[in-house]
């Protein structure tokens, strides 16, 4: 099979892993173990001096004003696109669909983009709804899904991460039948070898993953620890990303507030607490969520709300309950649990499956590789 010629474009450098929480960095990657891939310049042009403006603002401020502005500019900034574009089978976006606003590919080049997240879908479902944010955006709501519609109605292939994303992104924009495929993303951590399953003894270490304590349902998770010391089993819980307010922190709460894992030993720290974890308590609402694929590597059941694109499935990596559900309902699963040992290693077994079978980049990479030789093929026949 002839090796594509990917364009590959981003609002931000594919390179840097700390971006996009490492994501654009592993699909960067893992294209280019199938395809000849270079990352076109992020610079708008004749307009880049309103990007870099924006990017000296607060970080609140500057994300939503830099993908309106990137929308608003778009004349100016697809053409400095589509002037890179000559030689390429694929134009290949991810994450920012304001990046393709306004661009014109030639007849036989495919258009790919693919996101967790698009910026209406989001902000009308309950996972915008419970970040909230809107207030001063309101006005311009209609004219930024207009945006966002002339460029989906546009692509050849639309990548997304779950199905939650692509029911949605279809029924809202009508896009054409077979432009929308659900191919999950993988774990942002260094390909993990069999940890084998997991027994369910001695105390129950209960895990949070996240930059934002309440976000995530750091709240939840604290709950649950009390109560499971309430029944009598031993109970910890360890916290990586942030910092738990006094309230929400005891003697049974071990805190890492910040840990990068490009680091090495970072990375370690990261390494030995999945690995001597025993639940990933996330009930936090987001589009996807690369901490399930990464305790599903370990082979750690995730519980979580079934909010959003989770790729948590029920008796496979983990239970996703109805949104609402409080700390009884997850506590109630960890106790049964706790009672079945064979039930939560075969969990736990399943989890590892989960991983190498759907949850991985390079599984992501051959998936999207196929399907965007298909779409070349179909271009040029």
């Amino acid at each position: 099979m002839t090796r594509l010629r990917i364009a590959y474009l981003c609002d931000m450098d594919p390179l840097d892993t700390n971006l996009y929480s490492g994501g654009n960095a592993r699909m960067f990657e893992a294209l280019s173990a199938h395809a000849d891939v270079t990352a076109l310049p992020q610079d708008w042009g004749m307009a880049d001096p309103v990007r870099r403006a924006i990017l000296a603002m607060p970080d609140r401020v500057n994300l939503r004003a830099r993908w309106r502005a990137h929308y608003a500019l778009r004349a100016m900034t697809a053409r400095r696109v589509q002037s890179f574009l000559q030689g390429y089978d694929v134009l290949f976006g991810a994450y920012a669909l304001h990046s393709l606003a306004g661009v014109r590919v030639p007849s036989d080049m495919v258009m790919a983009f693919t996101s967790d997240a698009v910026q209406t879908v989001y902000r009308e479902s309950a996972v915008g709804a419970a970040h909230g944010g809107r207030s001063m955006g309101r006005v311009l709501d209609r004219w930024t899904e207009r945006r966002e519609a002339a460029v989906l109605r546009r692509l050849d292939l639309a990548l997304w991460p779950s199905d939650w994303l692509r029911t949605a992104v279809d029924e809202r924009y009508d896009l054409a039948a077979g432009v929308g495929h659900v191919v999950e993303w993988g774990a942002n951590i260094p390909p993990l070898p069999d940890p084998g399953p997991r027994v369910l003894e001695g105390p129950v270490n209960l895990l949070v993953i996240g930059r934002n304590w309440f976000a995530k349902g750091g709240p939840i998770a604290f709950e649950v620890l009390n109560i499971l010391r309430g029944h009598g089993i031993a109970a910890h819980l360890t916290v990586i990303g942030c910092t738990p307010p006094q309230a929400h922190r005891n003697a049974h709460v071990t805190v890492h507030p910040q840990l990068d894992k490009s680091v090495p030993a970072d990375l370690a720290v990261f390494d030995a607490a999945l690995s001597s974890a025993h639940f990933l308590v996330q009930p936090s609402y987001e589009s996807y969520g690369f901490a399930f694929c990464e305790a599903s590597a370990y082979g750690l059941p995730s519980l979580c709300l079934r909010v959003g694109g989770v790729p948590v499935r029920d008796g496979e990596n983990g239970y996703a309950l109805a949104e609402g559900s409080g700390p009884d309902a997850f506590a109630r699963i960890i106790r049964d649990l706790w009672a079945d040992p064979a039930r939560y290693a075969a969990l736990s077994r399943s989890a590892r499956t989960t991983y190498e079978t759907r949850l991985n980049w390079g599984a992501w990479g051959r998936r999207v590789i196929d399907k965007l030789h298909d779409a070349v093929d179909r271009k040029r026949t």
